[in-house]
């Protein structure tokens, strides 16, 4: 029997395979290569490794054009917030509107993503230059209407890997729309989100003007000899508002502002809800704000944070159908929709940051609009918040009483002057 002798080289398996083509002409590529017991690996190395490379680089792109358009979303949607307000607020012109919405889509979305080494920010100069934007106004006999549309892009340089396919760079995109009115009487619904845990008694570092000091009372009992004697000593120390009574003031500094806005209680709807370890009973959307006042007075600090259940019950109720309703037979407009969500600390409970965020993303999505207020809060109550408000300039970060009233005030002033809120 003659013996078969194996190929020395892939050039051997090609000049047997055009042999063999006369005699076996039903014979595959592929079974004829795998006769070949020399120099297969090598070719068929050399076909799969560009493809597994370019596999890999595909995957580590994708995730890099998640990560930059969820950034540059974000940063479109402030930026048209922001010149949309500020187009019925200081009255400014078309051309000012978008130069702002511009370069603070940039500065947003370079602060975004800073320190994340797998975005390229080398080409920070052109990402204003590249976004397209205009304005549209229309005017009513209420006031006067904002349109402020903004498409951002970003040119993203893929990795040498995914260049293999022919990719060497990918262009993403993203628009957004924002409308603001200024309506002589501008018709709301707002919710307030209060937190009340046990650190909300604590002190803050704001003497109480109208009672600068206190008595503080403490128990000086002794002994003379073997008699116990019971004493009550005091002594007179610097009265400092607590947490908790600082947000009463700055709740009732907002309704102050609404209710000026509004003296008839025919455009502004209110409710309230507060939360510790667990949401607490909310009042229902009432005319005016009373109701909102006399829960907020009455609200006592004590137990832990979890503002999940809150922030849902909050979205809700503002977002229901009846407030339209209610809003079209009184007024005859559709009105806009507030939450401000109050925080002095962090949620005991990661998943209750994951439900409370899930609930902020939707509620922006329907165009409700979120003013965050963070009072002496630490880092990740203030990330929280920060990821919640509607725009960078809807997120406070109060340190001490006169700064949580102030921004509560700030809060009422912007609900009543313009309403401004995503169209898209």
């Amino acid at each position: 029997m003659e013996r078969v002798r194996p190929y020395k080289s892939s050039t051997d398996c090609v000049w047997m395979d055009m042999m063999a083509r006369t005699k076996t002409q039903h014979s595959s590529i592929f079974s004829r290569l795998i006769a070949c017991r020399s120099g297969n690996f090598g070719m068929i190395t050399a076909f799969i490794l560009p493809v597994a490379a370019a596999g890999a680089g595909v995957a580590m792109d994708l995730n890099r054009m998640i990560q930059i358009k969820s950034a540059l979303q974000d940063s479109t949607d402030s930026a048209v917030l922001a010149a949309a307000n500020a187009l019925a607020v200081k009255n400014i012109s078309d051309d000012e509107a978008m130069s702002l919405a511009k370069k603070f889509m940039a500065s947003q979305f370079y602060n975004v993503v800073e320190g994340k080494s797998s975005i390229d920010t080398n080409n920070s100069s052109s990402i204003d230059k590249a976004a397209i934007g205009s304005v549209e106004r229309t005017t009513s006999t209420s006031g006067k209407s904002f349109d402020v549309k903004l498409n951002s892009s970003y040119t993203m340089k893929t990795n040498g890997m995914t260049a293999l396919l022919g990719w060497k760079e990918v262009t993403i995109k993203v628009s957004s729309t924002a409308r603001s009115t200024t309506e002589s009487k501008n018709a709301l619904s707002m919710f307030l989100v209060l937190d009340r845990s046990g650190s909300m008694a604590e002190d803050t570092t704001t003497v109480n003007d109208a009672q600068p000091t206190k008595t503080v009372y403490y128990d000086c009992s002794y002994y003379q000899g073997r008699k116990y004697i019971s004493k009550t000593c005091s002594y007179q120390a610097t009265n400092y508002y607590t947490k908790i009574d600082s947000l009463k003031l700055a709740v009732a500094s907002l309704t102050t502002q609404l209710n000026t806005a509004d003296p008839e209680t025919k455009y502004v709807r209110t409710a309230a809800v507060s939360y510790n370890a667990s949401m607490q009973t909310p009042t229902t959307m009432a005319w005016g704000t009373a109701t909102s006042l006399s829960y907020v007075q009455a609200l006592t600090a004590t137990g832990g944070t979890d503002s999940s259940d809150a922030m849902a019950r909050a979205y809700t109720d503002v977002s229901s159908s009846l407030e339209d309703t209610a809003h079209k037979n009184k007024n005859g407009q559709v009105p806009s929709k507030f939450i401000i969500f109050m925080t002095d600390g962090d949620n005991n409970y990661s998943s209750a940051d994951t439900k409370t965020k899930a609930t902020c993303d939707t509620a922006k999505k329907a165009g409700v609009q979120i003013f965050t207020v963070a009072f002496m809060a630490p880092s990740n109550g203030q990330s929280l918040l920060q990821y919640c408000a509607s725009s960078t300039s809807n997120y406070y970060d109060a340190q001490n009483a006169t700064q949580l009233v102030a921004a509560f005030k700030e809060i009422g002033d912007k609900a009543v002057q313009a309403s401004t809120r995503l169209t898209n």
